[in-house]
C-alpha cells in the first residue's frame, strides 16, 4: 500500500465513530477514561465483551460480531491502515456490537479493568521464534499475566495460528499458568467436527482471516488452543 493511501485511510478512520485511537504516551502513563466503562459508555449494554488481539484487517472481530449479536467485540491492533478495513465494514453494515482500538497490545491493561473482559482471541500473531524474542510472543507468561488483570475467572483465551512452534510453546507454558487447556489441536479443520461445541462456536472457528487464507494456500495446517482462566475456581 502506498504512503498516500495509508494517509488517506488514517484521515478517514479519525472520523469513524467505532474506532478509538490513543497516543502511545497517553496509554503508557495513565489509564484510559474508558477503563471499566466500555459497557456503560461505548456499547451501552451489559453484554459480555470479547477482545481480538492483533486483529489486523478485523475480519474476525466483524465475523464474530455478526454471529453473536448477544456479545460485544473489540478488535485491537497498532496497524491503523489494516484496521481501517474492518472498522469501515462494521460501519457500512451497521454492526453496532463491534469496535476497534488502536494501541500496542503490551499496553492493553491501560484500557480494561478487572473482570471487564469475558473472552480473548489471538489470531495468527507473529510467532517471534528467536529465543531473545520470547517476551514479545502474545502467549508468553508476561502477556498472559497481563490479560489476567482484566479477564473474568472462567473466561476463555483462544489461539489460532499456523505456527507449529507457537502452538507447541503455548501448550507448554500453559502448565505454569492458572489456565486449563480445554481444546488443543494441530489440525483444526480435521478435528473441528469432533469438538463438543455449539454450532455457532464451530462457525466462528472457521472465519478465515487474510493471513489464514495466505498460510492455508501454501499448505500450512491451522492449529488451535482454547484455554480457560481458573484462578478463582
Amino acid at each position: 500500500m502506498s504512503g498516500k493511501n495509508k494517509l488517506a485511510r488514517f484521515a478517514e478512520m479519525a472520523a469513524f465513530s467505532n474506532v478509538f485511537q490513543v497516543p502511545f504516551k497517553e496509554a503508557q502513563h495513565q489509564s484510559h477514561s474508558l477503563k471499566g466503562n466500555w459497557s456503560k459508555e461505548v456499547f451501552k449494554n451489559n453484554k459480555p465483551i470479547v477482545l481480538e488481539l492483533g486483529c489486523g484487517k478485523g475480519e474476525y472481530t466483524v465475523g464474530m460480531a455478526k454471529v453473536f449479536p448477544n456479545k460485544n467485540f473489540i478488535g485491537i491492533d497498532i496497524k491503523g491502515a489494516r484496521m481501517w478495513r474492518g472498522a469501515k465494514t462494521a460501519l457500512e453494515e451497521n454492526i453496532d456490537n463491534a469496535r476497534f482500538l488502536r494501541t500496542r497490545i503490551e499496553l492493553v491493561d491501560s484500557f480494561f479493568s478487572e473482570n471487564e473482559i469475558s473472552e480473548i482471541w489471538i489470531t495468527f500473531p507473529d510467532p517471534q521464534m528467536r529465543r531473545d524474542r520470547e517476551a514479545k510472543r502474545l502467549t508468553s507468561p508476561g502477556f498472559m499475566k497481563n490479560y489476567f488483570k482484566f479477564l473474568k475467572s472462567g473466561g476463555l483465551i483462544h489461539l489460532k495460528t499456523d505456527s507449529a512452534f507457537l502452538f507447541e510453546y503455548t501448550n507448554e507454558i500453559a502448565a505454569s499458568l492458572p489456565v486449563i487447556i480445554t481444546i488443543t489441536t494441530p489440525k483444526l479443520y480435521m478435528d473441528i467436527k469432533n469438538f463438543d461445541l455449539p454450532e455457532k462456536e464451530k462457525e466462528i472457528l472457521g472465519i478465515p482471516t487474510f493471513y489464514e487464507k495466505k498460510f492455508s494456500e501454501i499448505g500450512h495446517e491451522i492449529c488451535y488452543i482454547q484455554m480457560k482462566y481458573t484462578v478463582h475456581e
